[in-house]
């Protein structure tokens, strides 16, 4: 089946790959009943029984795809969504994407680590001296206002690093941060600890907060479906059922069967309202008991 063909009429809902969240939201989805099969390892599956497709993407670059109106929602880490605005801000004012709910796995924090038996006590130790990490621009905005703070800055934490030339070295890392101080690469790190065994066994303490992180779920500023959305949600209002509509994906891209209960004499204007909405196929069928 060629997917790229079949996304049309979808939600693109995009899915950490792997690492540490996407076990918890493979769970999430299964409970949510969102049924899906991932063919050979392919980054993208049609869910079967929702109008949804499951983006499979590294949890760092969902807000990207997010953010660009790519894929209208994804699930993925605070601290990944927070890198990203971060990384963006300067340039892309008032875009990229907005969290709809904390889902309450994935517990992190973004931390400044130093040796366990090293000189620096305190993050503000660390300025001009050398930092590694993956986060570089939430890394750098961080050290941003500790250097505005230090400079005498009445009000640092409005300082980022786009507005300020920074006296600390930021060098980024892609894996293994936490031996960046051991090998002599850099005199700190800031990196995610989650249980903090990898930090201790690394000889490494934390000193410093940048970010609390858990996974959460976000939306697109500039979703690529808004026009499907309308009509659906138009169509739910005017049949809202017993207590609400059913909505069922057809094998054909783009359209789904939204099944309701109206009341016998409203039958003829519910179904022109319908029409109106660009609802087709209308049928009408008798029911003769609910509870």
């Amino acid at each position: 089946m060629d997917l790229v063909n079949h996304l049309e009429g979808r939600l693109l809902f995009a899915v950490p790959k792997k690492g540490r969240l996407n076990a918890a939201a493979l769970n999430l989805l299964e409970g949510a009943d969102i049924q899906f099969r991932r063919e050979n390892r392919l980054d993208i599956a049609l869910v079967k029984n929702l109008p949804i497709a499951l983006i499979f993407l590294p949890a760092a670059d969902i807000p990207t795809f997010v953010g660009q109106g790519r894929v209208d929602l994804g699930i993925t880490g605070w601290d990944q969504v927070q890198e990203h605005e971060s990384a963006v801000r300067a340039t892309t004012p008032g875009g990229g994407c907005d969290m709809v709910m904390d889902l309450g796995f994935g517990g992190c924090k973004l931390q400044v680590q130093v040796p366990e038996k090293g000189r620096f006590a305190a993050t503000r130790d660390l300025i001009g001296t050398t930092i590694g990490t993956s986060f570089v621009h939430l890394a750098a905005d961080h050290f941003a206002k500790l250097e505005a703070a230090a400079d005498g800055d009445p009000n640092p934490e409005s300082a980022t690093a786009n507005t300020r030339q920074l006296r600390t070295k930021l060098i980024e890392l892609s894996g293994s941060v936490e031996a960046a101080c051991a090998l002599g690469v850099a005199e700190g790190i800031v990196d995610l600890v989650e249980s903090g065994e990898t930090m201790r066994a690394a000889g490494l303490k934390a000193i410093d907060t940048v970010v609390e992180s858990t996974a959460v779920l976000i939306k697109s500023n500039k979703p690529s479906k808004t026009e499907m959305r309308s009509s659906l949600s138009d169509a739910a209002k005017i049949t809202p059922g017993k207590r609400a509509p059913t909505v069922t994906s057809l094998d054909e891209d783009g359209w789904v069967a939204v099944s309701s209960m109206v009341e016998k004499k409203k039958i003829a204007l519910v179904m022109d309202d319908l029409a109106k909405v660009g609802a087709s196929d209308i049928l009408v069928l008798d029911l003769h008991n609910t509870r």
